[in-house]
């Protein structure tokens, strides 16, 4: 074992090393002023657009105009700073919960230390499971095994060995390997970007490849601007060329109105919110998820958590409470023997990979002396062997003593012990050790066999080619009862559209007596090795039919996800070992629990507080109240963007003047937005979390067409009113569409934030304040002083009734469409709603 002890640095030494060195970050995040990030919102080019704007009234001499859109720029900027400072807060108080930490030697005492804050000099105490903060030399070393594959793409675990720093790479360790079994003091001589990884990082450094939802979002936004561009630039061909058709000429004003009303609808056409919305819908999403234990590394997974049809698990923890105690010691017969309690006491002792539970249940089901004992060397398990061996020395003999898979453990046995008689192993033993095994699977035992052999000579080191022609001598058997609310939490997920699939490195016998006695339905069971003999496609379709995916190592596990994935689902692991990182890593989202080792946590996306299934439900529910949340701003913006298009190009056709002023445009976008700020804290429908939520292109195109139709419909209309019926002048039509177009874009959100009857699904307090105080402001601003202001004028008894009846007419018949349209579309659970 290690000797120590060591001093370390003290704190002060720590301190001034801190100060020249910076911070142990692989990758350097820059903090700005909180100055020089609200000036970085004006770069956002819908901003630029609206600056250009303002420049061009300055230099026309239209100061209104521009002062008034230098307000909006302000007003808009500011609240979008607000809330992005309000989300990173909450982001960076989540995160201070997740910072890996590292055991230190300070002062001569061992601390746990943020990672962060290690420096050059620093004495660092690594075990399984650790992640290597920082490179450096090892002082020294107790079977100390790494996996480097990050760096050299080999996967197999390499052992290190204490020695001068950088006279051998066996003798180095590197920042952001992991430790796979053993233990280490190493002395750290790099941090930061300086490290090997912190190099490669910045030399192949690529930008993060985007989800699913973010995807979805971008083609969606790229699609409103090729369209939006398209009818701005019409309607200002329109506008320009109506008075060249007149008269021959076009005036300077002409010009600048045409001009600054075609800027304006660029804006006005735009959801230029969209950043501002899901930042926020992420923020509040996360925090609602951390009361209920689920911690979010990256916002950004929220929405793909709600999306999760597949949940890939382990057994452990999951369907089992995680209390393993030792039941049965069994000797070759099925008798109950000391001796086999003995050698499997001497094998978890003195390992020193990573303490497992089963390692625990040995060691405190009885105390056994191993004073005469002295470990010699140690053959690290790993997920292909699934053994793990010790060299021990007792008085002149030197004996090897090996855990593990009792299939594995047979695979490199000649002998079997029988009372106390070394017997050659043959198919008859083989059949009678089987059902043995069998026996206690299918009785819900985890089961491990042990075995010894006797060392003719002493070497330097072991390695798993002297596991070879041991002596069986037993099976040890482990309860681990199953968790009966793991059962309901099933059925639950499956009522919410999650199919949950079983993977462990366990028997299928153990697995399946699990699942019987909670009750969880049995559609089929994969061996590993079965998946070695498949092609992608056909461990696809096989992998989607099956339940229990029993005794799997780490690859393969990882290529069920992938595969799964391939076919369209949106997969969740979750997992909390070394062996996890892969398939955390291949999972659309990666699950781990704050208790997990380093390696685990580091690759998830979602930490759980406790590892329970009812939390994981928990989180997905809120992952898809934040993706509904989300839609109904689009789709919101949708249904009346896209009808103002034709309303804007039916009106530059045929009115003699501008249906609104470039300002009153820009006023009723910033009144819009400011109804749509509070759509985070809004209601979900419980129907509407009962799917997962995929993003669906086409069906927001249809959504588009459809309900942009009807508002261009009822805007047509009320031009008619207003300027043929009623005869009403230019200042009095624009004052009349601004109240009706603000009115019917901001309450169509109580339609389209439901699948129900309008009457049936209460919206938050907050969403209705907002709205209802949006609508009342536009009524009443003509007859304000910033009436005038806005060349609005005060509309006559039967216009402003008029205006409210197409409301509630406008209204009424969205209801109606709304109906009819989900009517029509086929499975509509399966396709994304708000």
């Amino acid at each position: 074992m290690l000797p120590g002890p060591y001093i370390g640095l003290s704190h002060k030494q720590a301190k001034d090393a801190l100060a020249k060195f910076g911070l142990n970050h692989l990758v350097s995040k820059k903090k700005y002023s909180p100055l020089r990030q609200l000036l970085v919102h004006f770069k956002n080019p819908l901003v630029l657009i609206l600056l250009i704007a303002a420049a061009l009234s300055v230099g026309f001499g239209e100061m209104r105009s521009a002062t008034l859109i230098f307000i909006i720029i302000l007003l808009s900027t500011l609240l979008n700073f607000y809330q992005e400072q309000k989300s990173n807060h909450a982001a960076e108080k989540l995160s201070e919960k997740l910072s890996l930490t590292a055991r230190v030697i300070r002062d001569g005492a061992k601390i746990e230390l943020k990672t962060e804050l290690i420096v050059p000099g620093d004495i660092i105490f690594l075990s399984a499971g650790d992640i290597v903060p920082a490179d450096g030399w090892l002082h020294e070393a107790d079977d100390l095994f790494l996996n480097e594959a990050m760096l050299t793409g080999e996967s197999y675990p390499l052992e290190k060995s204490p020695g001068e720093p950088k006279t051998s790479p066996e003798h180095m360790l590197y920042a952001g390997t992991n430790v796979i079994s053993g233990l280490g003091y190493m002395e750290v001589t790099t941090t930061g970007r300086s490290t090997a990884f912190g190099k490669l990082a910045e030399a192949t450094e690529a930008p993060q490849i985007q989800n699913a939802f973010e995807k979805g979002i971008n083609a969606f936004g790229f699609f409103i601007i090729k369209t939006t561009v398209f009818v701005v630039l019409l309607v200002f061909v329109i506008i320009v060329s109506k008075p060249l058709l007149a008269t021959g000429t076009l005036h300077r004003r002409e010009l600048i109105e045409s001009l600054l009303f075609a800027l304006a609808i660029t804006v006005g056409l735009t959801p230029e919110l969209l950043p501002m919305i899901m930042s926020l819908n992420m923020a509040k999403g996360s925090l609602r998820m951390a009361k209920k234990g689920v911690i979010v590394k990256r916002l950004n997974a929220i929405p793909d958590f709600g999306s999760i049809d597949i949940l890939c698990t382990d057994k452990t923890g999951t369907l089992t409470e995680n209390t393993i105690t030792l039941v049965k010691y069994l000797d070759t017969n099925g008798v109950q023997s000391d001796n086999v309690l003995q050698i499997a006491y001497i094998n978890s002792a003195l390992q020193t990979g990573l303490k497992n539970p089963l390692d625990s249940a040995i060691l405190n089901f009885r105390h056994l002396s191993l004073e005469s004992y002295r470990k010699v060397d140690e053959i690290p398990y790993d997920f292909e062997r699934k053994r793990l061996s010790i060299i021990a020395h007792k008085g002149g003999d030197y004996e090897l003593v090996t855990k593990g898979q009792p299939e594995e453990i047979l695979k490199i046995t000649s002998y079997y012990l029988d009372e106390g008689i070394h017997k050659k192993i043959d198919d008859a033993f083989r059949e009678k050790f089987q059902a043995l095994y069998q026996s206690l699977s299918k009785d819900g035992f985890k089961t491990l066999a042990v075995a010894t052999k006797k060392l003719s000579d002493k070497k330097r080191t072991y390695t798993k080619e002297d596991e070879s022609d041991l002596i069986l001598v037993g099976l040890v058997g482990f309860l681990d009862p199953p968790k009966h609310s793991a059962g309901k939490t099933i059925q639950e997920l499956k009522h919410y559209g999650v199919d949950v699939k079983i993977i462990t490195g366990d028997n299928e016998w153990v697995t399946k007596k699990i699942c019987l006695e909670l009750r969880i339905p049995i559609r089929g069971i994969m061996i590993g090795d079965t998946v070695d003999r498949l092609d992608q496609a056909a461990l696809a379709r096989q992998a989607e039919q099956v339940t229990i995916f029993a005794r799997f190592n780490p690859e393969q596990k990882r290529k069920v996800i992938t595969a799964l994935r391939s076919r369209g689902h949106v997969v969740g692991y979750l997992g909390d070992g070394i062996n996890d990182a892969p398939s955390l890593k291949a999972a659309d989202i990666g699950i781990s629990v704050s208790n997990a080792v380093d390696v685990a946590k580091e690759t998830a996306d979602i930490i759980l507080s406790n590892k329970s299934l009812h939390e994981l439900t928990e989180g997905i529910i809120e992952g898809r109240k934040t993706f509904g949340n989300t839609l109904k701003y689009l789709m919101m913006g949708l249904s009346s963007n896209f009808g103002n298009m034709f309303s804007l190009i039916g009106a530059a056709l045929f009115l003699p003047f501008l249906p609104i002023l470039p300002f009153q445009v820009l006023l009723n976008n910033m009144l819009y937005d400011l109804s749509q700020t509070t759509i985070p804290s809004d209601h979900v429908d419980a129907e509407y979390i009962e799917r997962p939520k995929k993003w669906d292109l086409g069906f927001m195109r249809r959504f588009m067409v459809v309900f942009g139709l009807v508002s261009s419909i009822f805007d047509l209309t009320t031009f008619y009113v207003l300027y043929h019926y009623f005869n009403l002048p230019a200042r009095s039509f624009q004052t009349g569409w601004f109240i009706e177009s603000l009115a019917t874009q901001t309450l169509v959100i109580y339609l389209i934030r439901t699948r129900r009857s309008f009457f049936t699904s209460r919206p938050s307090w907050y969403l209705i304040f907002t709205t209802l105080s949006v609508v009342a402001t536009g009524f009443i601003l003509p007859f304000t002083f910033f009436g005038d202001y806005f060349s609005f004028v005060v509309l006559p008894r039967p216009v402003i009734f008029a205006i409210i009846g197409l409301v509630l007419t406008y209204l009424v018949v969205v209801e109606l469409v709304k109906y009819m349209f989900y009517r029509d579309i086929d499975k509509p659970k399966d396709i994304v709603r708000a």
